[in-house]
């Protein structure tokens, strides 16, 4: 998979909430602010050039969906965000998280709670 810019990110989360649909339904789904009709189809096509989505063609509208799952796309750069800034270690990323106060002691036992539920 091909790093994505933050505009191919935004981009894509709209695509993976819309799931199947038309450059206007995507602009329907955005939750920043909204780009130019122009700038997300010249996104959405860098998207399909990347792999990332498909596309059809309905009647006269293409149709894209996704082609990469949220879930893959979050596994692989969450493996590439620990590995490049945390010595490939995910200790080191939430300790990252503790000293920078972004993460409270709740939520650190409720990770440690899925942790052993897991065992």
């Amino acid at each position: 998979m091909e790093k994505l810019t933050q505009q191919e990110e935004e981009a894509m989360l709209a695509v993976w909430k819309t799931g199947e649909g038309s450059i206007k339904s995507f602009m329907a789904a955005f939750t920043g602010p909204l780009p130019p009709y122009t700038t997300l189809a010249s996104t959405i096509k860098n998207l399909e050039k990347k792999g990332y989505i498909t596309s059809r063609l309905v009647g006269n509208v293409n149709l894209y969906a996704p082609a990469v799952t949220e879930e893959a796309f979050k596994q692989k750069f969450m493996g590439n965000v620990v590995k490049d800034y945390f010595e490939n270690s995910y200790k080191e990323l939430v300790s990252f998280f503790v000293e920078k106060n972004k993460i409270s002691s709740d939520e650190l036992k409720e990770i440690i709670s899925l942790i052993e539920g897991k065992k």
